[in-house]
């Protein structure tokens, strides 16, 4: 892949922090902009709308993939369990229908709605609602379906809609990277944000600091796109490998199946990327690997060599109960 401007912001936000220096005044700007932002919410001055259900909130502070979609799914799995009837409203980002509320099936063309959320609708087992306000979208999620809380996939600066419970997740790998705002570093919102959330969740740490709550994300069988044959991921060993990750950190997919012992050959889009059939050609029949999101853009013109690796998020227990109990602290409120 070309390297994109995308990419070489990322290279001075984790790698070459020298080079920042040159954009700190809008770096400072942009950070005012966001503290008068919220003191305007808080006012009153900007509408806060609560929402006749518990809505949970899972995002982050930095610019590209920490895993949110897996726990997202992960949340929902354990809210079902434990006899909720959750929803899932999201932006839809890429979607070129979401100026509306859309309700996301399993089987919904992801240009429409978006890749994510189609994800989310083949895993979540609940109603899925995107649209590019998510107050709208909570809206709509209720008006045709009975949840009794909703969790919101990204949306932690979408201060529009009333929260009743913050979850940030961290890459516990590149962490805030050079801890400016942007344009400067990858940041959002300042560091301190994090001091203000109920869970801070950190995927893929080598070692967690007070408060934070690990969460690893692994996948152990691949599913073929064309023919829904499911294998072993070990079973693709003996042979060399296309890798595909159009995702916020394409380098997370590829450094898990190198350290897995995989040989592979990297081919990283852009997050989102909208997948043409000449994207997965190669002069050879080695087997395509790709993540699940781009999966499902991919699957009209899928051949028998491609496959893509489902991703499941592991938590503590101590987490789910701890999550529940404030759940249901915030429900009876």
């Amino acid at each position: 892949m070309k390297k994109t401007w995308i990419k070489w912001l990322e290279d001075i936000w984790y790698k070459e922090m020298y080079l920042s220096s040159m954009f700190m005044p809008l770096s400072m700007l942009y950070v005012d902009i966001i503290r008068v932002r919220r003191f305007l919410y808080q006012i009153g001055v900007f509408k806060t709308t609560k929402i006749p259900a518990p809505v949970i909130v899972i995002g982050n502070i930095t610019v590209g993939g920490t895993g949110k979609t897996p726990l997202v799914i992960w949340l929902a799995e354990q809210l079902i369990a434990h006899g909720y009837q959750p929803g899932v409203i999201s932006r839809g980002y890429a979607g070129s229908q979401t100026d509306s509320p859309q309700i996301v099936k399993s089987n919904s063309d992801p240009s429409l709605v978006g890749d994510e959320a189609v994800l989310l609708a083949r895993r979540c087992h609940c109603p899925v609602v995107v649209a590019k306000k998510r107050v709208e979208a909570a809206r709509e999620l209720l008006a045709n379906f009975p949840c009794n809380v909703i969790i919101s996939d990204d949306g932690l600066q979408h201060l529009a809609l009333f929260r009743d419970i913050e979850i940030v997740v961290i890459d516990g790998l590149r962490r805030f990277g050079n801890g400016y705002c942007l344009p400067v570093g990858p940041l959002r919102e300042p560091q301190e944000r994090v001091k203000r959330v109920d869970f801070v969740v950190v995927n893929g740490a080598d070692e967690l600091e007070a408060n934070e709550i690990a969460m690893t994300c692994q996948g152990n069988d691949v599913i073929n796109l064309q023919t829904g044959e499911k294998k072993l991921l070990a079973d693709f060993k003996t042979a060399k490998l296309h890798a595909i990750a159009a995702i916020g950190n394409p380098q997370r997919f590829f450094s898990m199946l190198k350290s897995a012992g995989f040989d592979i050959d990297e081919h990283a889009f852009q997050d989102h990327h909208d997948f043409k059939a000449e994207d997965l050609y190669f002069k050879d029949d080695n087997p395509v690997l790709m993540t699940e999101k781009d999966a499902v853009k991919c699957r009209k013109f899928a051949q028998a060599k491609h496959w893509y690796l489902p991703i499941d998020a592991k938590l503590p227990e101590s987490f789910s109960q701890k999550l529940l109990k404030l759940l249901q602290e915030k429900s009876h409120g």
